[in-house]
């Protein structure tokens, strides 16, 4: 039998937190089978002897964006949902538990959770009830819906319909794949029973105002200047 869900995780360099997130994807709460793919850009260190570990299977890519590194991991996704983690986000035990029922609503066509950091100051309390309250879960009600790469998942034939991610993009490629999703006739969830936790390492290293210039600003700056942010990789 088919998994019905595949959870997709695009990877380049992630030796130091894949192994957590993998362990928490095999340590979850579901007795249905899953699978886990993991889609990596030629990584120089250890992440996919680590990888091939825990995943159901390994695919690696030539192309060193995160949309391509996505994209390919849904290609080779067996399952109906696919669901979409980065390598330093830990999911908890319910995690796909909670997806599964809400995708058991054939009208649901993309849903998300909310993200908390691994660390807590102010700013980052203040921007993690921005990112979870504000862009994602009031984006869903005003039938805008943003769902970011960290943690989001969609019906596969859905994300196929809307293009996949555009593998030219280096950052708010989630943003614009967003877009065009969201025309996709259905209903659009923020399943608030679950959570996953996120690295806050480029937090810690750019800080605030760098970080919303990024994202979700940066998508204004692909709009209208056609270019975005440079937005290089933290290890």
């Amino acid at each position: 039998m088919k998994p019905f869900i595949s959870v997709i995780i695009p990877t380049l360099n992630e030796e130091k937190y894949i192994e957590r997130t993998l362990k928490s994807l095999k340590n979850q709460d579901f007795n249905k089978k899953f699978e886990i793919i993991v889609s990596d850009s030629r990584s120089k260190d250890k992440t996919v002897k680590i990888a091939r570990k825990y995943a159901d299977r390994v695919v690696v890519i030539d192309k060193r964006t995160v949309g391509a590194g996505r994209n390919a991991g849904a290609k080779a996704a067996n399952g109906e949902v696919l669901i979409f983690l980065d390598a330093d986000t830990i999911p908890m035990y319910n995690f796909i538990n909670k997806f599964d029922e809400t995708f058991k609503d054939k009208k649901v066509v993309a849903t998300t959770c909310p993200i908390l950091p691994d660390s807590y100051t102010n700013i980052e309390l203040i921007g993690t009830w921005l990112l979870n309250m504000f862009l994602l879960k009031t984006s869903i009600k005003l039938g805008k819906p943003v769902f970011p790469g960290i943690c989001f998942a969609c019906r596969k034939d859905a994300f196929n319909k809307a293009g996949g991610y555009d593998e030219t993009m280096k950052l708010v490629e989630d943003i614009e794949f967003s877009s065009r999703l969201r025309k996709i006739k259905g209903k659009y969830k923020f399943i608030q029973e679950t959570f996953v936790i996120s690295s806050t390492r480029r937090h810690k290293k750019w800080g605030p105002l760098k970080i919303i210039n990024a994202w979700p600003f940066g998508y204004i700056q692909y709009k209208v200047l056609k270019k975005t942010p440079d937005y290089p990789p933290v290890r």
